[in-house]
């Protein structure tokens, strides 16, 4: 669990530190093209969650997108710590998302005007699909898609294994039913041919 939660620290670290660098360096609606374009820098704030969505919620509505997080968060973690699954990917994406979350959730109670009435810092302008994909996101928006996609593809797999487990368990069992049925067999045929061994013997006398 704790080489986890050093994950979990250094990529909220991660996050935080390249957030208050934009804040610092760049103005608000600032754009620094990086790869002409395809990548740029473009420093937004955004009121609600990932890729702008619940924007318009009104004041007395904000304390959702703060709970509900909180109550996932939290529930990733004690997942992570008392069932501490055996596989390195699935903790790997709740980790990530984990981390994705409380990094958005520090800016959603600490930058604003007053505490819990904060806005997101995003700032990568992913722009070579303007059609296609227009959000700008950050840091912590990425760590929760990769880690979502790494969950995913984790309980596909495992989906997939376990159902060749039982196809196997079920093969085996139907092997072993096979093999005690031709042994109950065999046995039969020993004790009816040694009891008609010894009923010749009787005859020939």
């Amino acid at each position: 669990m704790i080489p986890w939660i050093i994950v979990i620290v250094a990529l909220v670290l991660i996050d935080q530190v390249s957030k208050l660098m934009v804040s610092n360096l760049m103005e608000y609606g600032q754009c620094i093209p990086l790869i002409d374009g395809v990548l740029n820098l473009r420093y937004e704030l955004n009121p609600g969650i990932a890729m702008g969505m619940l924007s318009e919620l009104p004041p007395s509505m904000r304390w959702v997108i703060i709970v509900i997080p909180l109550v996932a968060i939290g529930a990733m973690l004690v997942y992570l710590w008392k069932f501490r699954p055996n596989s390195i990917w699935a903790c790997l994406a709740i980790s990530m998302i984990a981390a994705g979350g409380i990094g958005n959730l520090i800016d959603r109670i600490f930058y604003g005007e007053k505490l819990f009435f904060g806005q997101v810092i995003d700032f990568i302008d992913f722009c070579a699909f303007p059609t296609v994909w227009k959000y700008i996101f950050n840091f912590a928006d990425a760590c929760v898609c990769v880690g979502g996609a790494i969950l995913m593809l984790w309980l596909i797999c495992s989906i997939i294994s376990d159902e060749k487990k039982e196809r196997a368990k079920k093969k085996l069992a139907k092997a072993a039913e096979a093999t005690a049925e031709t042994s109950e067999a065999t046995a039969e045929t020993s004790e009816a041919t040694e009891a008609s061994a010894e009923v010749d013997p009787e005859k020939d006398n």
